[in-house]
């Protein structure tokens, strides 16, 4: 009988990752020309990591997300999501979207808002119900089912998108700035939120953010990029706890670790005209 293939360390490896992006480039045709916005980035996530990317606005942070989401192609090198391409993991509905704008229907309610991708995908009602009912309790969302968007506050209408992009139940989670728009009671509340939700289902997390403090009370690794065209200038592990409460911020090694993706961010940065 035979025996089954080991599993080397770097077979291993290659399970765990998520997101695997080399040589990556993209450029868009414009009217004005070529424009770069990305270039020779190389980046691996692993599973269950939550990785935030940081960097000047335009920097292609936003981009380097619609890659990995395939809503941009890339003009040169590759990008994998779990031993995918982008375009068969979108296809399998791999991940879960959550934009700037929260983007909810207005004429629908919160339950109505959640099941749209599932009502999409064809899922039974059933099925539906039992993922609202488990998403909307993740975002502590529950009894707010029957209101429409305009009678909860901003950010319990991210909170509702993210339970949306949850409903697909994917293992990676991609964030475009969701908490940008709030302000800053507001944004601390959902930041310590996320963390218990990334806690809870140990899903895998991408995240773009303009904040320091953000990027760095979040994320496991921080990805510092350069301005156009968008470069990866330091990856930056964390060192925190996993478990992080508000205060952590005024310790020594989180001022040390926003320290260095400050100087990061400086060296990255061109002040010439």
């Amino acid at each position: 009988m035979s025996q089954p293939a080991s599993i080397t360390p770097a077979t291993a490896e290659t399970a765990r990752q998520v997101v695997s992006a080399k040589n990556l480039g993209l450029t868009f045709q414009t009217n004005d020309g070529p424009v770069q916005a990305l270039s020779n980035v190389d980046l691996t996530i692993g599973k269950g990591e939550f990785v935030s990317f940081i960097g000047p606005s335009g920097c292609g942070k936003t981009t380097l997300l619609r890659v990995i989401a395939d809503l941009e192609k890339p003009s040169s090198g590759s990008i994998s999501i779990n031993g995918m391409s982008a375009e068969q993991a979108r296809e399998k509905r791999a991940y879960g979207y959550v934009f700037q704008a929260a983007a909810l229907f207005p004429w629908r309610t919160i339950e109505r808002n959640v099941a749209l991708p599932l009502e999409i995908i064809g899922l039974p009602k059933a099925e539906q119900a039992k993922r609202i009912a488990r998403t909307l309790d993740l975002v502590n969302l529950t009894g707010f089912e029957k209101k429409y968007p305009w009678q909860l506050s901003g950010g319990m209408q991210q909170r509702a998108s993210i339970a949306r992009a949850l409903a697909f139940d994917a293992d990676l989670l991609l964030m475009d700035e969701p908490f940008g728009a709030l302000d800053e009671i507001v944004r601390d509340h959902l930041n310590e939120q996320l963390l218990e939700l990334w806690g809870r289902t140990e899903k895998t997390i991408c995240f773009v953010t303009h904040s320091i403090p953000e990027a760095v009370y979040l994320s496991t690794r921080i990805v510092v990029m350069s301005p156009r065209p968008g470069r990866v200038t330091d990856v930056i592990e964390s060192t925190l706890p996993k478990e992080r409460p508000l205060d952590i911020r005024e310790t020594p090694e989180f001022l040390a670790i926003a320290a260095r993706v400050r100087d990061g961010l400086r060296a990255g940065h061109s002040y010439e005209d």
